[in-house]
């Protein structure tokens, strides 16, 4: 009898890149890319409407709660939102957005990959020249 075996071991996360011309924009492009792992936000109508009221000691802890909190509502509220519009106060390093979409609809809406949380693993938001880039990597 064998005492152990190495296994090859697919990863469990997915990695995007998200821009904008300013944080604004950045945290709103970086909220779609979160959705369209989850699903076609194409499909999502912004029948719903809710706000939220997020902080952070910094920006990239402050894109980590951001998008941890748009996963709390997939799971707890089973919710999809394909509009967001933010506001965010860099001095205060504080998020106000207002996200738009509806309840899940198995039979409208493409089930793609459940998203489990975003990670801080290589977690980065950074200004590059003209643009705002952050990148992001979930477990899936």
């Amino acid at each position: 009898m064998r005492k152990f075996q190495f296994l090859e071991f697919a990863t469990a996360d997915i990695a995007f890149e998200a821009y904008g011309k300013n944080l604004n924009e950045l945290f709103e492009n970086a909220a779609i890319a979160l959705f369209e792992i989850m699903t076609d936000i194409n499909k999502v109508e912004a029948k719903k409407s809710v706000r939220i009221e997020i902080d952070g000691s910094n920006v990239e802890e402050l894109l980590f709660n951001w998008l941890n909190e748009l996963i709390f509502y997939v799971d707890a509220e089973n919710m999809f939102f394909s509009k967001f519009k933010v506001k965010i106060n860099e001095e205060q390093c504080k998020l106000y957005a207002e996200c738009k979409g509806e309840n899940i609809d198995p039979e409208r809406h493409e089930l793609r990959t459940q998203v489990k949380a975003c990670t801080y693993h290589k977690l980065k938001v950074e200004k590059e020249e003209d643009k705002w880039v952050a990148r992001v990597l979930v477990d899936v």
